[in-house]
């Protein structure tokens, strides 16, 4: 079955790391709303009548959407597209957008799960982060979500910040295990090129992001993990009973998907496509009856060498007989990395270790073709 993601590129205050489609300018939200509607309407038949079994609002900041536009959005995908049974349909939130009255509102929406971006329980790294909540709204937003009949909640956390000492790190996962959330997602601090964050270590204002500071908060993770209830499913993600992101987990595993939205992907198994990064030429575009995106037709080798990057990620692994044709080539690829205890390979399936988890980009990139 497929998915449905939708691109919400609003925030109210810039994190300093973050490198996704965005604005703080909000004028043209409305303006937005509607050119979205019209996407949704215009690309119905992108997905040729497959069931669409998960919805993703993603961005940007999705909770600055109030109730009412999230209804008014399914009331346009419920015209044109039909839905399995078991439907997820997930908002990423922020934590100071989640207050009481709002989560009661949401509750009575089709939104069934909340991907919360608390990132850190600790000050200073929120601070560091430029995030706009505290680490006490962060605990009361997971009481209140849980209190409200979220039951399906994930955690987004940060590991490796100049700011986070191992302490630091053991506790946030320590307080995420104390609360029934359904699933965890813990990212690397990277600094991409042109953020606010690339720009203030240039300039020293702000300390470096050291590999050595993620590599050590790593090993703290997969030493937790052996005693922790979560499963590590995929290099980033982390479930309790086996309650996977089913959106996520669809793309690890090629299902077709739709993006709807300014910057978005789409993806069909034989062609990715993507639009346009710029909220009023998004705007313009679709008031004007056209799609403004690119489109990229992937030859076969494109086809594998994603299918390598993505499912080594998973607990799933690498099927080396999913392209007979490759078979061989990926056996021999991977057969160093076995000798290096950086892969193993268990009925032709090609799995991480714990320790080539770390390398895992490195090890997809040999195994291309």
């Amino acid at each position: 079955m497929a998915g449905i993601y939708l691109h919400i590129p609003f925030c109210r205050k810039a994190c300093n790391y973050c490198n996704f489609h965005f604005s703080t300018n909000l004028s043209l939200k409305k303006a937005y709303l509607e050119a979205l509607k019209k996407e949704i309407r215009l690309r119905a038949n992108y997905l040729q009548g497959e069931k669409v079994q998960t919805v993703y609002f993603g961005g940007g900041t999705p909770s600055m959407l109030s109730s009412d536009e999230i209804e008014a959005i399914f009331d346009v995908l419920n015209r044109h597209f039909s839905f399995g049974e078991s439907l997820e349909i997930t908002l990423e939130a922020n934590p100071d957008d989640l207050t009481l009255p709002y989560l009661k509102t949401l509750r009575q929406t089709p939104v069934n799960r909340l991907s919360i971006g608390i990132q850190s329980f600790n000050e200073a790294d929120l601070q560091f982060f430029n995030r706009a909540h505290t680490a006490a709204e962060s605990l009361i937003v997971l009481e209140n979500a849980l209190a409200q009949g979220f039951s399906d909640l994930s955690v987004d956390l940060i590991y490796g910040s100049p700011t986070t000492s191992d302490e630091i790190w053991l506790d946030n996962l320590a307080r995420i295990a104390a609360y029934p959330v359904s699933h965890q997602s813990c990212y690397a601090l990277t600094v991409e090129p042109k953020t606010a964050l690339d720009s203030l270590i240039k300039r020293k204002k702000a300390p470096d992001v050291l590999d050595e500071t993620a590599e050590r908060h790593w090993q703290l993770l997969q030493n937790w993990l052996s005693t922790a209830e979560f499963e590590q499913y995929e290099i980033s993600n982390f479930a309790r009973q086996n309650r996977y992101a089913k959106h996520n987990t669809a793309y690890w595993q090629s299902v077709s998907y739709l993006g709807i939205g300014a910057s978005a992907h789409s993806y069909n198994g034989h062609s990715r496509q993507w639009n346009i990064s710029h909220n009023a030429q998004y705007i313009s575009s679709l008031e004007q009856n056209i799609l403004p995106f690119e489109i990229e037709n992937l030859t076969p080798t494109e086809v594998f060498n994603e299918y390598v990057m993505t499912s080594l990620r998973t607990k799933w692994g690498c099927d080396t007989e999913k392209f007979p044709e490759n078979t061989a080539y990926l056996l021999a690829q991977a057969a160093p990395f076995v000798t290096q205890q950086l892969v193993t390979l268990e009925n032709n399936t090609i799995f991480l270790t714990k320790t080539g988890k770390l390398h895992a980009d490195g090890i997809a990139a040999d195994l291309f073709l």
